[in-house]
This record gives C-alpha cells, structure tokens and sequence, in this order.
C-alpha cells in the first residue's frame, strides 16, 4: 500500500515571510500487526528495489499540495518516494500565496540563466539526505536518482532549473500546463522564449483545452490575439529545449484542461475560473497523465525497458494525445 508521513522544512532564512515548507512524503508501506503499526498509524517502507529514486512534485500558484496527492500516490505505487509540499511566500509584493517557491528577479533578461530561480529546491533536496539517514525512510531514498515535476507555475520553475549542475542528483524533468514564455513585465519583447537548461530527458505536458494558458496571452505581449492553449507548450519544446537525444517528449492530452492534472480541483483558490470544460471523461484523461508521468519516470529514471514501450505506445495512440513529439 502507499502511506505518507510529514515533514517541516525551516525556511526563515529563505523567504521576508519565513515559515516552512511543508512536505507530505508518499512511500510504499508495509502493515505486518505490530501493535505500534496499530497504535500510530505509521507503517516500515515496503521490502523493494531500494534505495528507491525520489520525485518531487512542484505546485501552481495557489494550488494545495492534496491536489496532487493522486499522482504522488501513483508515482509511489510505480516505485518512488514522492514528495508534495506547500510553502506560503510572497513572490510578488503584497501577493502572499501558495508557491512552488521563484526568485522572479532572477528571471530578468541580465540574470536569466546564471543563476538558479528555484528558491525551495536545495532545501528539499538536503532534506532527502536527512530522511534517508533516519527515521521510517532511513536507506530507503537515493538522493542521486530524482525526477522533478510540477504543474502550472510550478512546472515553468521545475523546466527552467532542471539543470544538476545547480541541483545535484536530477535525472529528468516534467511539466504539466507549463511552458517557458518570458513576460514582458520583465522587460522581454512579445514572443520570447526562455532557454531551458536542456541537460535532462523531458516531458512536456498539456491539455488541447487549457484555458488557464489560453486567457494568459495579455502576460506575453500577445495582445487581442485569439485564445491558444497550446502554441507556448508547443514552441517551448520545439525552441527552448535544444536536447536531442530521443529521451524528451512533447504530449498533449486530448481533451484536458489546465487543472485535469488536480484532483481533488479547488475552484476556490488559483485560477480555475479561467479553464475551458475538458471535452473527455476527466477519469480517463487523467489515467492517460498518469500513464505519461509514470511511464516516463519509470523509463528515464530507472531504465525500465516495459515502462519505455508503453511510454511510446501511448504518445502514438492520437485518439489520447492529440499532438506528441520526440527529440
């Protein structure tokens, strides 16, 4: 079965607003009776294939990390240690909110790239190494076999810091609803596009009904053009990412929007009010990110030859996926 334990990150020295970081960490579990199993809830981690490669799951803004609990559960039952957090933070002035954690300056035209804009990452990779060293996890984690993934803002920042020269032990990366376009609030021209690192496998990953995507058009210089829920993802994976190796894929999911990757969806918080109705059955568009997501970690990450047929199989099946891509 898969169990999680929480944990707290320190981040005073991190953010004006401080506070922690606070992780749900989702694992395969074990119950064999014992009375303190009973007693506590908390279960050994299942016997397996250890130490077992970790994924840390980056949030949007403003979207609770049990909205991703289903595809951590998943990842978990695929062989991961998963990792949801949230962190309240105030990326931009006045704004506290839920955040994968960004240094926006660090995204301006004179420092983009020499620097990483991730502000959570590194404190959630040392925290691997303390879990792995004890507690219920203890030897269970491999700190240098980790996926990295997020959605929405989360999945830009994922994208732009999936470089393990700055981040040691990252094997590949994902997004979902994301993509690498540069506001012009930052001083870009319309239509530019953030290089990405470009150093690990990718996946690249959206619904042909994101309205979230489509309705940000006005952020990126595009004025009254027509609603396009699509164009950024794809030009990010076709520009932005220069790796060719055949290990990196574009998929977009037919039917989906920009919050089919939640679940449970809170339409109080976030943007969800700005997302066009999925056009699929929501349960079986979200079998096929899960069947994307896990099958790439599986394959990239651990090599998993089965993981690499479905993986291919489903991005050629065009009734799921209305464009895919590889390089």
């Amino acid at each position: 079965m898969v169990r999680a334990i929480f944990r707290a990150i320190d981040m005073a020295d991190r953010s004006p607003l401080g506070g922690q970081l606070q992780l749900k960490v989702y694992y395969p579990a074990v119950y064999t009776g014992t009375p303190e199993q009973k007693n506590t809830g908390l279960l050994p981690a299942a016997p397996g294939d250890t130490p077992r490669p970790v994924a840390i799951l980056m949030p949007g803004i403003n979207v609770a990390a049990e909205s991703y609990g289903w595809i951590a559960r998943a990842l978990a039952e695929a062989g991961f240690v998963a990792i949801t957090y949230g962190w309240i933070a105030e990326e931009m002035p006045g704004l506290p909110a839920l955040t994968p954690g960004l240094d926006i300056a660090a995204l301006a035209p004179d420092r983009y790239g020499k620097s990483p804009s991730a502000t959570a990452l590194q404190a959630l990779l040392d925290d691997l190494h303390r879990m792995n060293s004890n507690g219920p996890l203890s030897n269970q984690l491999n700190p240098g076999r980790v996926l990295l993934g997020g959605h929405s803002a989360g999945g830009s920042v994922a994208l732009l810091n999936a470089n393990p020269a700055w981040f040691s032990g990252l094997q590949a990366v994902f997004a979902y609803g994301s993509h690498s376009k540069a506001s012009t609030m930052l001083g870009y021209p319309p239509e530019t596009y953030l290089n990405l690192p470009s150093a690990l496998p990718t996946l690249i990953l959206g619904g042909s009904e994101d309205g979230v995507i489509a309705a940000s058009a006005f952020r990126y210089g595009q004025g009254d053009a027509p609603p396009d829920p699509v164009t950024p993802l794809m030009q990010t994976f076709s520009q932005a990412l220069s790796r060719r190796q055949g290990d990196s894929h574009l998929a977009l999911v037919r039917g989906a929007n920009h919050f089919s990757f939640c679940d449970p969806a809170d339409p109080a918080t976030g943007r969800p009010f700005l997302d066009w109705p999925t056009t699929r059955d929501d349960v079986e568009i979200r079998q096929d990110i899960r069947s994307l997501v896990c099958d790439f970690a599986r394959a990239r990450v651990c090599s998993d030859a089965d993981a690499e047929r479905r993986l291919g199989a489903l991005l050629a099946d065009g009734a799921r996926i209305s464009v895919s891509a590889t390089h």
